[in-house]
């Protein structure tokens, strides 16, 4: 402005070619710092001293250590600064996942969380769960059919795979028979939107389901039965070998929840019971 109005460019023009409230550029011209701005800048210095003493502190400790300082300030203010120049505890800043985002959906959601059916093999619900042994990681995933709740196939291995969903699905059609029509519902894990999975639904004739991303209620009646089997055989103990894992899953689902853990929904009934009652019901009507 200086240098336009040194060659003869009145300030008032100056202003208009340059979009500026001459008020707003008298008022710079007399106080070029304001004390808003000031004070601002001691805060932030006192807030970056904090931080950088503590870095695991919040913005709600680091407000208190400023004013221990002398710079006396809301939290509120505290966290506008500490957002301002990033300034975030160590511990609780969320990390992302390797950097990836889920993948879009390859099924339309066809359940929208009414997880009944009428009939066997009607609505099948699927996901992947998993727990540390001393040996590594143990994956386990499970095909549930809604009618009674019983797993109708699963599989087991020591990697996350593809290969993994595509096992389960294969021993649930190879246990149940016929089960062209079927509706299989998953979340957007990468194994379920994987070519391998989408060919083994055509093959067999089933249609797939797939709910939102992060929404857990999407496919709520699956997760029930990880959370019964992380209480009932996950959790009980620490497991040496996947062999002593693998073996304790198994003669959970076979033993005690097909045959002997008995549901409210199911009339207090278990699975195995369920079925053999309302089967020729079913196939009745």
């Amino acid at each position: 402005m200086r240098e336009l109005a040194a060659d003869g460019v009145p300030v008032a023009v100056a202003c208009r070619m340059l979009t500026l409230s001459r008020q707003h550029y008298y008022r710079w011209l007399s106080q070029p710092v304001t004390d808003a701005e000031v004070t601002v800048a001691y805060r932030a210095n006192a807030l970056f001293d904090a931080h950088r003493d503590d870095p695991e502190f919040g913005y709600r400790f680091l407000a208190g250590e400023a004013e221990t300082a002398g710079e006396r300030m809301s939290e509120r203010t505290a966290w506008r600064i500490c957002r301002d120049n990033a300034w975030w505890s160590a511990f609780g800043k969320k990390r992302s996942k390797n950097g990836k985002r889920p993948g879009s959906a390859v099924h339309d959601d066809f359940v929208q969380r009414d997880f009944t059916a009428d009939a066997p093999n009607q609505l099948w619900l699927t996901d992947i769960t998993e727990h540390p042994t001393s040996q590594g990681k143990l994956y386990l995933c499970a095909v549930k059919d809604a009618f009674s709740g019983r797993i109708v196939g699963y599989s087991i291995d020591n990697r996350m795979k593809a290969r993994l969903a595509v096992n389960a699905l294969d021993s649930a059609v190879a246990r149940r028979g016929d089960v062209a029509g079927c509706t299989v519902h998953s979340d957007r894990g990468s194994q379920f939107r994987s070519r391998k999975y989408v060919h083994a639904l055509h093959r067999h004739g089933l249609a797939g389901s797939m709910g939102r991303v992060g929404s857990a209620g999407d496919n709520a009646a699956m997760e029930s039965f990880f959370a019964l089997l992380q209480n009932n055989v996950l959790d009980r103990r620490t497991w040496a070998t996947r062999q002593d894992l693998r073996t304790a899953i198994v003669t959970w689902i076979e033993r005690t929840y097909h045959r002997r853990r008995r549901q409210l929904r199911l009339g207090r009934l278990t699975p195995i019971e369920y079925e053999t009652t309302m089967k020729p019901a079913a196939l009745a009507a």
